[in-house]
Protein backbone atom coordinates (compact mmCIF):
# COMPACT_ATOMS: atom_id res chain seq x y z
CA UNK A 1 0.00 0.00 0.00
CA UNK A 2 3.02 2.40 1.16
CA UNK A 3 4.85 1.89 -1.94
CA UNK A 4 2.05 2.76 -4.39
CA UNK A 5 0.87 5.62 -2.78
CA UNK A 6 5.05 6.86 -3.06
CA UNK A 7 4.53 5.96 -6.68
CA UNK A 8 1.71 7.79 -6.78
CA UNK A 9 3.03 10.66 -5.08
CA UNK A 10 6.07 10.60 -7.26
CA UNK A 11 4.97 10.29 -10.52
CA UNK A 12 3.04 14.08 -9.82
CA UNK A 13 6.75 14.85 -9.28
CA UNK A 14 6.61 15.75 -5.39
CA UNK A 15 10.01 15.98 -4.06
CA UNK A 16 11.20 13.54 -1.71
CA UNK A 17 11.03 16.03 1.45
CA UNK A 18 7.42 15.67 0.82
CA UNK A 19 6.79 12.20 0.12
CA UNK A 20 8.95 11.14 3.00
CA UNK A 21 7.29 12.72 5.94
CA UNK A 22 4.04 11.43 4.63
CA UNK A 23 5.20 7.96 4.57
CA UNK A 24 6.67 8.13 7.95
CA UNK A 25 2.86 9.51 9.54
CA UNK A 26 1.44 6.41 8.50
CA UNK A 27 3.88 4.53 9.79
CA UNK A 28 3.65 6.79 13.03
CA UNK A 29 0.06 5.64 13.05
CA UNK A 30 -0.10 1.93 12.44
CA UNK A 31 2.70 2.10 15.34
CA UNK A 32 0.30 4.47 17.56
CA UNK A 33 -3.00 2.55 16.50
CA UNK A 34 -1.40 -0.88 16.67
CA UNK A 35 -4.02 -1.68 13.72
CA UNK A 36 -3.85 -1.62 10.23
CA UNK A 37 -5.35 1.03 7.68
CA UNK A 38 -8.04 -1.17 6.84
CA UNK A 39 -9.01 -1.46 10.69
CA UNK A 40 -8.92 2.05 10.95
CA UNK A 41 -12.28 4.34 12.51
CA UNK A 42 -12.15 7.69 13.41
CA UNK A 43 -12.06 6.81 17.12
CA UNK A 44 -8.38 6.04 16.41
CA UNK A 45 -7.33 9.58 14.31
CA UNK A 46 -9.10 11.58 17.15
CA UNK A 47 -7.34 9.38 19.70
CA UNK A 48 -4.50 10.21 17.27
CA UNK A 49 -4.83 14.11 17.41
CA UNK A 50 -5.50 14.19 20.98
CA UNK A 51 -1.90 12.53 21.55
CA UNK A 52 -0.70 14.68 19.64
CA UNK A 53 -2.30 17.78 21.18
CA UNK A 54 -0.90 16.65 24.98
CA UNK A 55 2.62 15.92 24.17
CA UNK A 56 5.61 17.18 25.85
CA UNK A 57 5.83 19.25 22.52
CA UNK A 58 2.47 20.15 21.44
CA UNK A 59 1.72 20.08 17.51
CA UNK A 60 0.86 23.43 16.25
CA UNK A 61 -3.02 23.78 14.61
CA UNK A 62 -1.29 23.81 11.08
CA UNK A 63 0.98 20.94 11.59
CA UNK A 64 -2.42 18.87 13.13
CA UNK A 65 -4.07 19.46 10.02
CA UNK A 66 -1.10 19.31 7.71
CA UNK A 67 -1.34 15.67 9.12
CA UNK A 68 -5.18 14.90 9.10
CA UNK A 69 -4.58 16.11 5.25
CA UNK A 70 -1.80 13.91 4.69
CA UNK A 71 -3.98 11.20 6.06
CA UNK A 72 -6.95 12.17 4.24
CA UNK A 73 -4.71 11.70 1.06
CA UNK A 74 -3.77 8.12 2.07
CA UNK A 75 -7.18 6.87 2.52
CA UNK A 76 -8.03 8.40 -0.34
CA UNK A 77 -5.80 6.41 -2.45
CA UNK A 78 -6.78 3.25 -0.76
CA UNK A 79 -10.45 4.04 -1.61
CA UNK A 80 -9.88 4.96 -5.60
CA UNK A 81 -11.52 2.24 -7.48
CA UNK A 82 -8.95 2.53 -9.80
CA UNK A 83 -5.88 0.86 -7.50
CA UNK A 84 -8.08 -1.72 -5.96
CA UNK A 85 -7.31 -1.62 -2.18
CA UNK A 86 -10.69 -1.62 -1.05
CA UNK A 87 -11.53 -4.79 -2.95
CA UNK A 88 -8.87 -6.74 -1.83
CA UNK A 89 -9.11 -5.21 1.91
CA UNK A 90 -12.43 -6.86 1.26
CA UNK A 91 -11.78 -9.88 0.29
CA UNK A 92 -9.01 -10.74 2.57
CA UNK A 93 -10.28 -9.20 5.74
CA UNK A 94 -13.96 -8.36 5.00
CA UNK A 95 -13.16 -4.79 5.90
CA UNK A 96 -12.54 -1.98 3.74
CA UNK A 97 -10.87 1.32 4.47
CA UNK A 98 -12.91 4.41 5.45
CA UNK A 99 -11.86 7.79 5.92
CA UNK A 100 -11.19 8.59 9.55
CA UNK A 101 -11.47 12.20 9.42
CA UNK A 102 -14.91 13.99 8.95
CA UNK A 103 -16.54 17.58 9.04
CA UNK A 104 -17.47 16.59 12.72
CA UNK A 105 -14.16 15.61 14.18
CA UNK A 106 -11.36 17.31 12.01
CA UNK A 107 -9.95 20.83 12.00
CA UNK A 108 -11.89 23.59 10.93
CA UNK A 109 -9.90 26.12 8.53
CA UNK A 110 -11.33 29.41 9.24
CA UNK A 111 -8.77 32.10 8.81
CA UNK A 112 -5.65 32.64 6.29
CA UNK A 113 -2.71 32.40 8.41
CA UNK A 114 -2.54 29.96 11.18
CA UNK A 115 1.20 30.09 11.83
CA UNK A 116 2.93 31.05 15.19
CA UNK A 117 1.45 34.20 15.99
CA UNK A 118 4.83 35.71 17.78
CA UNK A 119 6.26 35.86 14.35
CA UNK A 120 6.33 39.24 12.99
CA UNK A 121 8.68 41.86 10.98
CA UNK A 122 11.11 43.41 12.19
CA UNK A 123 11.18 47.10 13.12
CA UNK A 124 13.57 49.76 11.16
CA UNK A 125 15.19 50.13 14.58
CA UNK A 126 15.61 45.96 14.52
CA UNK A 127 16.79 45.98 11.49
CA UNK A 128 19.53 48.64 12.02
CA UNK A 129 20.47 47.03 15.23
CA UNK A 130 20.89 43.23 13.90
CA UNK A 131 23.16 44.57 10.61
CA UNK A 132 25.02 46.85 12.86
CA UNK A 133 25.90 43.52 15.37
CA UNK A 134 26.41 41.51 11.93
CA UNK A 135 29.12 44.32 10.94
CA UNK A 136 30.94 44.21 14.29
CA UNK A 137 31.11 40.54 14.38
CA UNK A 138 33.85 40.09 12.18
CA UNK A 139 35.75 42.75 14.06
CA UNK A 140 35.18 40.83 17.51
CA UNK A 141 36.22 37.35 16.35
CA UNK A 142 39.18 37.87 15.28
CA UNK A 143 40.05 40.08 18.15
CA UNK A 144 39.74 36.56 19.78
CA UNK A 145 42.21 35.10 17.82
CA UNK A 146 40.02 32.45 16.62
CA UNK A 147 38.65 31.21 13.30
CA UNK A 148 35.77 32.40 11.91
CA UNK A 149 36.14 36.26 11.10
CA UNK A 150 35.29 36.06 6.99
CA UNK A 151 32.82 33.34 7.28
CA UNK A 152 31.02 36.22 9.37
CA UNK A 153 31.61 38.88 7.14
CA UNK A 154 29.94 36.89 4.35
CA UNK A 155 26.84 36.15 6.59
CA UNK A 156 26.72 39.74 7.21
CA UNK A 157 26.53 40.32 3.75
CA UNK A 158 23.82 37.01 2.75
CA UNK A 159 21.32 38.63 5.53
CA UNK A 160 22.00 42.28 4.39
CA UNK A 161 21.09 40.60 0.92
CA UNK A 162 17.93 38.76 1.87
CA UNK A 163 16.47 41.51 3.85
CA UNK A 164 17.02 44.03 0.59
CA UNK A 165 15.82 42.06 -2.04
CA UNK A 166 13.14 39.81 0.17
CA UNK A 167 14.31 36.69 -0.38
CA UNK A 168 13.60 33.25 1.10
CA UNK A 169 16.94 31.23 2.86
CA UNK A 170 17.10 28.69 0.03
CA UNK A 171 16.51 31.05 -2.77
CA UNK A 172 19.80 33.15 -1.13
CA UNK A 173 21.69 30.01 -1.20
CA UNK A 174 21.13 28.82 -4.76
CA UNK A 175 21.90 32.72 -6.39
CA UNK A 176 24.87 32.15 -8.71
CA UNK A 177 27.40 35.06 -9.72
CA UNK A 178 24.99 34.99 -13.28
CA UNK A 179 21.95 35.67 -11.39
CA UNK A 180 23.29 38.92 -10.44
CA UNK A 181 22.34 41.50 -13.27
CA UNK A 182 22.06 45.13 -14.46
CA UNK A 183 18.58 47.17 -14.52
CA UNK A 184 19.21 49.40 -17.72
CA UNK A 185 16.45 51.41 -16.24
CA UNK A 186 18.27 52.16 -13.28
CA UNK A 187 22.02 51.87 -13.84
CA UNK A 188 22.89 53.65 -10.59
CA UNK A 189 22.57 50.06 -9.09
CA UNK A 190 25.44 49.07 -11.20
CA UNK A 191 25.82 45.22 -11.18
CA UNK A 192 23.10 44.87 -8.51
CA UNK A 193 20.03 46.22 -10.18
CA UNK A 194 17.63 42.94 -10.95
CA UNK A 195 18.35 39.55 -8.81
CA UNK A 196 17.24 36.33 -11.38
CA UNK A 197 15.68 33.83 -8.60
CA UNK A 198 15.69 30.41 -10.33
CA UNK A 199 15.00 28.52 -7.20
CA UNK A 200 11.84 29.76 -5.71
CA UNK A 201 9.69 27.78 -3.74
CA UNK A 202 7.20 25.34 -5.73
CA UNK A 203 3.95 23.64 -4.95
CA UNK A 204 2.29 20.59 -5.98
CA UNK A 205 4.82 18.72 -7.86
CA UNK A 206 5.59 21.73 -9.97
CA UNK A 207 9.00 22.49 -10.19
CA UNK A 208 10.84 26.18 -8.85
CA UNK A 209 9.13 29.24 -9.59
CA UNK A 210 11.10 32.07 -11.12
CA UNK A 211 10.98 35.53 -10.67
CA UNK A 212 13.09 38.38 -11.70
CA UNK A 213 13.50 41.02 -8.53
CA UNK A 214 13.76 44.40 -8.59
CA UNK A 215 16.21 46.45 -6.27
CA UNK A 216 14.05 49.19 -4.90
CA UNK A 217 16.05 52.90 -3.91
CA UNK A 218 15.37 52.29 -0.45
CA UNK A 219 17.68 49.13 -0.30
CA UNK A 220 20.25 51.41 -2.70
CA UNK A 221 22.82 50.87 0.28
CA UNK A 222 22.57 47.03 -0.25
CA UNK A 223 25.02 47.78 -4.10
CA UNK A 224 28.18 48.67 -1.95
CA UNK A 225 27.51 45.45 0.79
CA UNK A 226 27.01 42.86 -2.55
CA UNK A 227 30.30 44.89 -4.42
CA UNK A 228 32.55 44.71 -1.48
CA UNK A 229 31.52 41.20 -1.49
CA UNK A 230 32.00 39.95 -4.41
CA UNK A 231 35.49 42.00 -4.77
CA UNK A 232 37.37 41.50 -1.08
CA UNK A 233 35.25 39.02 0.91
CA UNK A 234 34.74 36.06 -1.64
CA UNK A 235 37.58 35.63 -3.32
CA UNK A 236 39.67 35.07 0.07
CA UNK A 237 37.39 31.75 -0.02
CA UNK A 238 39.43 31.12 -2.99
CA UNK A 239 36.24 29.86 -5.10
CA UNK A 240 37.66 29.70 -8.37
CA UNK A 241 35.21 28.51 -10.70
CA UNK A 242 32.50 27.75 -8.51
CA UNK A 243 29.54 29.59 -9.51
CA UNK A 244 27.55 29.95 -6.50
CA UNK A 245 27.46 33.64 -5.42
CA UNK A 246 27.62 32.41 -1.51
CA UNK A 247 30.52 30.06 -0.77
CA UNK A 248 32.20 28.67 2.20
CA UNK A 249 35.62 28.04 3.48
CA UNK A 250 35.15 24.82 1.70
CA UNK A 251 34.25 26.10 -1.67
CA UNK A 252 30.74 24.83 -1.51
CA UNK A 253 27.77 26.05 -1.57
CA UNK A 254 26.16 27.78 1.30
CA UNK A 255 23.48 26.19 2.86
CA UNK A 256 20.25 27.08 4.87
CA UNK A 257 21.22 25.53 7.72
CA UNK A 258 24.05 27.83 7.84
CA UNK A 259 22.01 30.75 7.14
CA UNK A 260 19.76 30.02 10.05
CA UNK A 261 22.60 29.73 12.35
CA UNK A 262 24.29 33.00 11.04
CA UNK A 263 20.79 34.67 11.98
CA UNK A 264 20.57 33.31 15.47
CA UNK A 265 24.04 33.94 16.37
CA UNK A 266 23.75 37.76 15.46
CA UNK A 267 19.96 38.12 17.13
CA UNK A 268 21.58 36.81 20.58
CA UNK A 269 24.11 39.35 20.29
CA UNK A 270 22.07 42.27 19.17
CA UNK A 271 19.92 40.42 22.20
CA UNK A 272 16.74 40.85 19.71
CA UNK A 273 13.22 39.06 20.29
CA UNK A 274 13.27 35.02 20.12
CA UNK A 275 10.47 34.68 18.23
CA UNK A 276 12.32 36.39 15.17
CA UNK A 277 14.08 34.37 12.09
CA UNK A 278 15.53 34.42 9.37
CA UNK A 279 11.96 34.34 7.24
CA UNK A 280 11.28 37.90 9.72
CA UNK A 281 13.76 39.62 6.89
CA UNK A 282 11.37 38.81 3.87
CA UNK A 283 8.40 40.02 6.56
CA UNK A 284 10.22 43.13 6.96
CA UNK A 285 11.24 43.44 3.70
CA UNK A 286 7.20 43.95 2.71
CA UNK A 287 5.97 45.49 5.70
CA UNK A 288 8.64 48.01 4.81
CA UNK A 289 7.84 48.61 1.39
CA UNK A 290 4.24 48.70 2.47
CA UNK A 291 5.17 51.58 4.48
CA UNK A 292 7.51 52.93 1.70
CA UNK A 293 4.28 53.34 -0.84
CA UNK A 294 4.76 50.84 -3.13
CA UNK A 295 1.66 48.90 -4.38
CA UNK A 296 0.57 45.78 -3.34
CA UNK A 297 0.37 43.85 -6.77
CA UNK A 298 4.56 45.08 -7.06
CA UNK A 299 4.97 43.71 -3.64
CA UNK A 300 3.23 40.45 -4.91
CA UNK A 301 5.25 40.01 -8.21
CA UNK A 302 8.90 41.03 -5.86
CA UNK A 303 8.34 38.19 -3.52
CA UNK A 304 6.88 35.97 -6.17
CA UNK A 305 3.44 35.31 -4.38
CA UNK A 306 0.56 33.45 -6.05
CA UNK A 307 -2.15 35.29 -4.11
CA UNK A 308 -2.50 38.45 -3.09
CA UNK A 309 -3.51 36.89 0.54
CA UNK A 310 -0.39 35.64 1.11
CA UNK A 311 1.55 38.61 0.49
CA UNK A 312 -0.92 40.21 2.74
CA UNK A 313 -0.13 38.08 5.72
CA UNK A 314 3.40 39.34 5.55
CA UNK A 315 2.39 43.18 5.92
CA UNK A 316 2.52 44.27 9.19
CA UNK A 317 2.66 48.23 9.18
CA UNK A 318 3.59 50.29 12.05
CA UNK A 319 1.24 52.21 13.99
CA UNK A 320 3.20 55.08 12.72
CA UNK A 321 2.57 54.80 9.75
CA UNK A 322 -1.29 54.03 10.23
CA UNK A 323 -1.42 57.26 11.58
CA UNK A 324 0.48 58.86 9.10
CA UNK A 325 -1.98 57.70 6.57
CA UNK A 326 -4.95 58.77 9.11
CA UNK A 327 -3.66 61.91 9.41
CA UNK A 328 -3.42 62.26 5.66
CA UNK A 329 -7.12 61.36 5.14
CA UNK A 330 -8.12 63.49 8.38
CA UNK A 331 -6.06 66.47 6.60
CA UNK A 332 -7.80 65.79 2.95
CA UNK A 333 -11.59 65.54 4.94
CA UNK A 334 -11.17 68.53 7.18
CA UNK A 335 -8.80 70.73 5.13
CA UNK A 336 -5.13 71.14 5.21
CA UNK A 337 -4.64 74.00 7.88
CA UNK A 338 -6.49 71.43 10.39
CA UNK A 339 -4.41 70.18 12.74
CA UNK A 340 -4.38 67.00 14.60
CA UNK A 341 -2.10 67.49 17.03
CA UNK A 342 -3.75 69.81 18.50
Amino acid sequence: MLQGWRRQQSARFLKESTIGPRLRLIHRLVEFTGSYPWQWTPADGEAFIDYLRSGEQPRAVSTARGYEVAIDMFTDFLLDSRYGWAAVCEERFGRTPQQIFHEGNSIAHRVDYEGDPRRRALTFDEVQALFDTADARPEQIAGRGVKGALSAARDAAALKMIYAFGLRRTETTRLDLADLRRNPKAPQFRDFGVTIVRYGKSSKGAPPKRRSVLLVPQMEWVVDTLDDWLTDLRPRFSPGKHPALWVTERVGRLSPRSINEAFVAVREAAGLDQCLDVHSLRHSYVSHLLEFGYPARFLQEQVGHSHAATTAIYSHVSPEYRNKLLESALRGRLGADWDVTA
